[in-house]
């Protein structure tokens, strides 16, 4: 099967940065397109960034500007690069992999990783 493994949380001041890293392992052939969600308390989770196979990438509105994201294809690895961090931007990180194609063939549409806490403080 598919893990995927989040590090890089933790807890910054209101104008800091954090780089948040996501390691797919497993018998992974190729990842269509990997994206870091978040979950703040009481709220449902939403996307923040996705990059395609293809290097395109998208943004929450509310991180424009602010996060990058990028991914190491030979690696099985994405990044989020986190500046200019707000303490709305406090909840819990996830990584996605829409649709990994494994060497048997066998397709995941969607896997999820643990999760890692980002915290800013004001």
């Amino acid at each position: 099967q598919v893990q995927l493994v989040e590090s890089g949380g933790g807890l910054v001041q209101a104008g800091g940065s954090l780089r948040l890293s996501c390691a797919a392992s497993g018998s992974i052939f190729r990842i269509n397109a990997l994206g870091w969600y978040r979950q703040a308390p009481g709220k449902q989770r939403e996307l923040v960034a996705t990059i395609t196979s293809g290097s395109k990438t998208n943004y929450a509105d509310s991180v424009k500007g602010r996060f990058t994201i990028s991914r190491d294809s030979g690696k099985n690895m994405v990044y989020l690069q986190m500046d200019s961090l707000k303490p709305e931007d406090t909840a819990v990180y996830y990584c996605n992999a829409d649709r990994v194609v494994m060497f048997n063939n066998k397709i995941l549409l969607e896997v999820w990783g643990q999760g890692t806490l980002v915290t800013v403080s004001s």
